[in-house]
């Protein structure tokens, strides 16, 4: 492999690297987190009938893609569920949680970006995107979405990290706000961490998928509490899986508070 790119960062749990520009619709209490008949019948066929098939063909093809100890996730039965994983590819991203907890269906809280663009913005709900909203009415709406999934037995992903770096090897620092959710509906949490391994003689690395889990809240603490064991068991096991790494197309370097890169 080619010596690895660098690119330079100055805030681990700011910095964006995607190069898209969308311009976010704003999502308010007039958003429809369910969107009726017509919602189902395209989440039917986006989801069921062409988004899952080729979603496990491109990785397959693309990345050979394998996931290693996805039986973790049987214990769960048929109880909804909250999935963490590590945000490194803005295309595999979107399908593997899909392939992680299959039966279940997946359902992945975004940035409004998700649901703007001009044509995919129309499908992407349909695939399973909850806008995060703008506003207490939107927010009434977003929790009670959350709820009816978990209490159907289906699969809330979110991307801790928030922002996409590339190829990155390690687990950036993420705050813990994300995981108020499993303590609300306490429901057992499950993580993923994508690594990037060397596959025979080929410049495209393998994924390789780690799923962990469960891990459940502490109901004798407060929430406060059980939101941050949470947010620390799941980063120390995704840290730890994170040093199955042993490809780097990127080395994101720490600049200085000027920006003068080190």
């Amino acid at each position: 492999m080619a010596e690895p790119q660098i690119r330079y960062y100055q805030d681990e749990l700011n910095d964006e690297f995607s190069t898209a520009k969308i311009t976010p619709k704003h999502i308010d209490g007039s958003y429809r987190y369910d969107g009726g008949c017509m919602r189902k019948i395209g989440r039917f066929f986006w989801y069921d009938v062409v988004a899952k098939p080729l979603a496990s063909l491109f990785l397959k093809v693309k990345f050979h893609h394998k996931i290693v100890n996805g039986e973790c996730l049987k214990e769960a039965g048929t109880q909804g569920i909250f999935l963490y994983g590590n945000h490194t590819h803005a295309l595999a991203d979107a399908l593997i949680p899909t392939m992680v907890a299959k039966p279940k269906g997946v359902y992945v809280i975004v940035h409004p970006n998700n649901v703007s663009m001009p044509v995919l913005g129309r499908i992407t709900p349909c695939l399973g995107a909850l806008p995060l909203p703008d506003d207490m009415e939107g927010m009434k709406n977003f929790t009670r979405s959350i709820r009816s999934h978990i209490e159907k037995g289906e699969c809330i992903h979110i991307y801790p990290e928030a922002h996409i770096w590339p190829y990155y090897t390690g687990i950036r620092a993420f705050t813990d706000n994300s995981f108020s959710y499993p303590v609300k509906q306490k429901a057992p949490v499950y993580c993923f961490t994508n690594t990037y391994q060397k596959w025979k003689n080929s410049n495209t690395p393998q994924i390789v998928t780690y799923v962990d889990g469960p891990f459940r809240a502490d109901e004798s603490r407060n929430a406060k509490e059980q939101r941050k064991l949470l947010r620390d068991q799941v980063y120390e096991t995704m840290k730890k899986r994170s040093e199955n790494n042993n490809v780097e197309l990127i080395r994101y370097v720490k600049a200085d508070s000027e920006g003068d890169k080190r």
